[in-house]
């Protein structure tokens, strides 16, 4: 039988997931005068968001709003009141208060000082303790029982909760081992709610590459180059790996990777050289030396290092014509075959969660007005370069303030 929590120590409001968005949740409505207590399954805390600050926590991005909305795509228009009132300017200022100074870096992303995810936590988690916030990690949710309760599993049994209000911010299904595995979506299709299946997002992709190229260019960067598909084209970097292709650039394009292999394999074109122009390589190329191999021809005429022109002699075979006009033109698209996308283990976030049509303005789910969801568990995505963070926060604070106009007079 399941434990249960009293009525007194009952919390006024439950929020199931302690990442970003939870957290964000949790300080809004603490500030706000509720009782609060988040709940996560992890033993402990917040183990995405400390994930991704190993390599330089990239909390938002600089760039006007205007355009920053629309690097959400089809959920532009449904984020932008929440963006609006939690814009990349608040967050700046948030960070600042909780004594994480941030910079503006050269491409237009926010960093803490610290470079690190770690002390920006502690700072965090314990302005929200001493608001008065409860935290239960090893809680894991198991959905509603009989009369409506929240059910979890914990390592001491059964315990179900009864709070006036639910914020569901129970993230992705990307990096399952760190927590968010996208299994909560079972429990809301069982009630009739809307969910749009997972699929990666800002992740790899899957290239036949022969094994010399393989063997001796993988973990190796293209630097300065850009990638079209369907007509699209981003200007970035990217890295070979032993399945193929990752990093920015190809993260800047995953949706249309990911939509141009649902039904087999789909043609990248890879200019290794976007700030020089056709008609000049192909002179270059004529005018170089006949004697020079074919690295150093792809080194002295083109400037390609030894990844880029290793992927010119891939597509070339050994058998392709070697003419100036021709190397030129390679050198500008490379066509590489993209035969799928790594999966939602690797995938830095994922796409796909509760249908916005499920959502109302106030981040309630509809015809649940006492549960409210936030985060990556709602079907939007967006590349890296902070605006992953910066939604999760914005919806965050947008579903407590749904939660506050609905239990506060």
């Amino acid at each position: 039988m399941a434990a249960m929590v009293s009525e007194k120590d009952a919390p006024l409001v439950a929020i199931i997931g302690a990442g970003p968005a939870g957290l964000a949740a949790a300080e809004r409505m603490a500030a706000a005068g509720l009782a609060v207590a988040v709940y996560d399954r992890m033993p402990s805390l917040a183990r995405k968001f400390l994930m991704a600050g190993r390599g330089g926590l990239n909390l938002t991005h600089s760039e006007p709003f205007e355009r920053l909305v629309t690097r959400y795509g089809e959920a532009s228009e449904h984020l932008q009141a929440a963006l609006a009132a939690f814009p990349p300017s608040a967050l700046m200022d948030w960070a600042q208060g909780l004594g994480e100074e941030t910079f503006v870096g050269t491409s237009g992303r926010v960093f803490p000082r610290s470079f690190k995810a770690s002390p920006l936590l502690r700072a965090w988690l314990g302005r929200l303790a001493a608001s008065g916030v409860t935290f239960h990690a090893r809680h894991a949710w198991r959905g509603w029982d009989a009369d409506g309760r929240l059910l979890f599993d914990t390592p001491d049994g059964p315990v179900t909760v009864a709070p006036a209000a639910t914020v569901l911010a129970l993230g992705g299904a990307s990096w399952p081992r760190l927590g968010s595995d996208g299994s909560w979506q079972a429990l809301l299709k069982e009630k009739g709610i809307h969910v749009t299946d997972f699929a990666p997002a800002n992740m790899g992709i899957r290239v036949p590459w022969s094994e010399p190229y393989r063997s001796h260019f993988a973990g190796a960067p293209l630097k300065r180059i850009a990638l079209a598909i369907d007509g699209v084209r981003v200007r970035g970097e990217a890295m070979v790996t032993q399945e193929g292709l990752e990093g920015g650039a190809v993260y800047a394009l995953s949706k249309r990777l990911r939509r141009a292999t649902q039904d087999g394999p789909a043609r990248l074109l890879v200019d290794l050289r976007p700030d020089v122009e056709t008609d000049l390589l192909a002179a270059r190329f004529s005018a170089a030396p006949r004697k020079l191999s074919f690295s150093n021809l792809m080194r002295k005429a083109a400037g390609l290092a030894p990844p880029a022109a290793g992927l010119v002699r891939e597509a070339l075979g050994p058998d392709g014509p070697r003419d100036a006009a021709h190397l030129a033109t390679l050198v500008k698209a490379v066509p590489v075959t993209v035969t799928g996308t790594s999966g939602l283990s690797r995938a830095i976030s994922s796409a796909g969660g509760i249908a916005w049509s499920e959502v109302g303005r106030d981040y309630a789910l509809r015809g649940r007005a006492d549960t409210f969801v936030c985060g990556e568990m709602i079907d939007w995505e967006a590349p890296t370069g902070g605006y992953l963070l910066q939604a999760c926060f914005s919806t965050g604070r947008a579903a407590a303030d749904g939660v506050i106009a609905r239990l506060t007079p």
